[in-house]
């Protein structure tokens, strides 16, 4: 019974080991079409946050003011609202988000004077025109270029062994949520 156990981990491990490197091959590939660049949201000549996406999550970047302690910063992620601020003052962020999330994949830190918001996309592939509703939109070209990018994460993800890092879409980009049947799940 013991020799079975230990067999059937040293295949488990093994197949760990397969994947990772597997991983590793293809994370090369997605470096090369995570986003370039982050946007950026502001209000009254003010940056508020910067964000960026890629197929399964949006992550928010927000410069925290100096002199405060890390421990009386607060973030809430709801389904479709988040809320940052300090504790015993307004908050600085309440708003609902453009689409939903998942509550219990998301989460938040603090890197350095940053707060870092990852929110794990209820609709894989989505492409998110801001993460606020109504606020921050991207244009429609900013729009056009995230989705072609999210498309060729897409394509990476679903095809490992091929390089799509220096592929280009012509005219307009399908939603890479729902082309061809939508997204596989793994």
């Amino acid at each position: 019974m013991t020799l079975l156990v230990k067999k059937q981990a040293r295949e488990r491990d093994r197949e760990v080991v397969e994947r990772s490197s597997n991983s590793l091959e293809a994370s090369g590939m997605a470096d090369k079409l995570a986003p370039e660049k982050r946007h950026s949201f502001t209000h009254n000549d003010q940056k508020v946050f910067e964000w960026d996406q890629t197929l399964e999550e949006l992550n928010i970047y927000i410069n925290l003011p100096e002199n405060v302690p890390k421990k009386l910063f607060y973030c809430t992620i709801k389904s479709k609202h988040l809320e940052v601020g300090i504790k015993g003052n307004p908050p600085y962020l309440s708003h609902d988000l453009s689409n939903h999330v998942k509550t219990d994949c998301s989460f938040w830190t603090l890197e350095d004077d940053i707060m870092h918001v990852t929110l794990q996309k209820r609709d894989k592939g989505q492409t998110w025109p801001s993460p606020i509703m109504g606020q921050g939109q991207l244009d429609p070209y900013a729009t056009d270029i995230e989705q072609k990018r999210l498309m060729l994460q897409r394509f990476q993800e679903e095809n490992p062994g091929f390089d799509f890092s220096q592929a280009q879409f012509s005219g307009n980009c399908p939603d890479p949520k729902t082309f061809m049947g939508g997204i596989r799940s793994t």
